[in-house]
């Protein structure tokens, strides 16, 4: 995890800055990053608060952009299903999307076996202090950042640095693309709702393309 700390650590300092710049309080920020830790779907939050948006609105998009770990969990059942539920349900906060990368590659079987779980935790150690230390320093920072110095644009470039290290299969890509094209689609639509229509396509998509690979 030390190679894709940085950019953790780049987007959870985006995160902290963004999260007061959009009104929060510093409590509320705090307890954002300490609760939530789900930064797509905080940065995705973020702006519907600030419009007002309804609540309904504001889970459902939350809701579909941490939809990926429902299957990231399914797949760490058979690593962990053999646990007592409280302890699940902590390796359940700290799992992160990298983290599931590098521990299907390194456990490639999906059945349980020795030192995966100190594999797990290692990894998830170094993503949850990247993204917290940095996240913090940004909330406490926030008002001594200049809006000029384009935080958005360097979240997006933490973003993509992330996604790109995370499409390594050819569907993957066309999955992405298709995601980006109804974004761009569909951007103006009110409440940011091009986000929840990116999802849902990509979604879609992605398991026609499993469909189709298994005939």
């Amino acid at each position: 995890m030390s190679g894709p700390a940085l950019g953790i650590a780049a987007w959870g300092l985006v995160t902290g800055v963004a999260m007061v710049k959009s009104g929060l309080t510093l409590a509320q920020a705090l307890g954002m990053t300490l609760l939530v830790f789900a930064g797509s779907a905080q940065l995705a939050a973020m702006p519907l608060m600030a419009a007002g948006a309804p609540l309904w609105v504001l889970l459902a998009t939350a809701f579909c952009v941490n939809l990926r770990f429902v299957i990231f969990s399914a797949q760490w059942r058979h690593y962990f299903g053999h646990l007592p539920r409280r302890q699940r349900l902590a390796l359940g906060y700290f799992a992160g999307d990298l983290n599931f990368v590098y521990f299907v590659q390194r456990f490639p079987e999906p059945q349980p076996a020795p030192g995966q779980l100190a594999y797990f935790l290692g990894t998830v150690a170094v993503n949850w202090s990247s993204w917290q230390l940095a996240s913090i320093v940004g909330i406490l920072a926030a008002h001594a950042i200049p809006t000029q110095w384009g935080l958005g644009f360097a979240g997006v470039l933490a973003l993509l640095g992330l996604s790109y290290s995370l499409l390594n299969e050819r569907r993957l890509w066309w999955t992405a693309l298709v995601a980006g094209a109804v974004s761009i689609a569909a951007y103006q639509l009110p409440l940011r709702l091009h986000i929840v229509a990116a999802i849902a396509a990509a979604g879609l998509f992605a398991w026609l393309l499993k469909r189709l690979a298994a005939r």
